[in-house]
């Protein structure tokens, strides 16, 4: 797993252009907006999935690592990939959670 950070070759850094990018990647993309102090203990999917920051920290533990994304990044979390996050700082987190249909 390794952070995917944003590149401006794709276009300005915007909802509508993340979510067309994980779109296209056959994603189904939802938006969720989390205040700060969001905390979802450790978890797992059936599917495959990518969580998206268009605003924002959000600090995701998994595989024995911290990856912490900011506005533009994305980690794809593997299905049945235990994993937990955390919104950090004060600013909520605006996500784009993607599952691959």
């Amino acid at each position: 797993m390794e952070i995917e950070r944003w590149n401006e070759a794709w276009g300005q850094l915007s909802e509508s252009n993340m979510k067309s990018r994980l779109e296209a990647e056959g994603f189904a993309v939802s938006r969720y907006v989390y205040p700060p102090a969001t905390f979802f203990d450790n978890h797992k999917h059936a599917v495959d999935k990518k969580d998206a920051v268009l605003t924002g920290r959000l600090l995701i533990r998994a595989v024995g690592r911290e990856f912490l994304l900011g506005p533009g990044d994305a980690l794809a979390v593997p299905a049945g990939t235990i994993h937990s996050a955390e919104v950090v700082g004060d600013e909520p987190v605006v996500s784009l959670d993607a599952a691959r249909v």
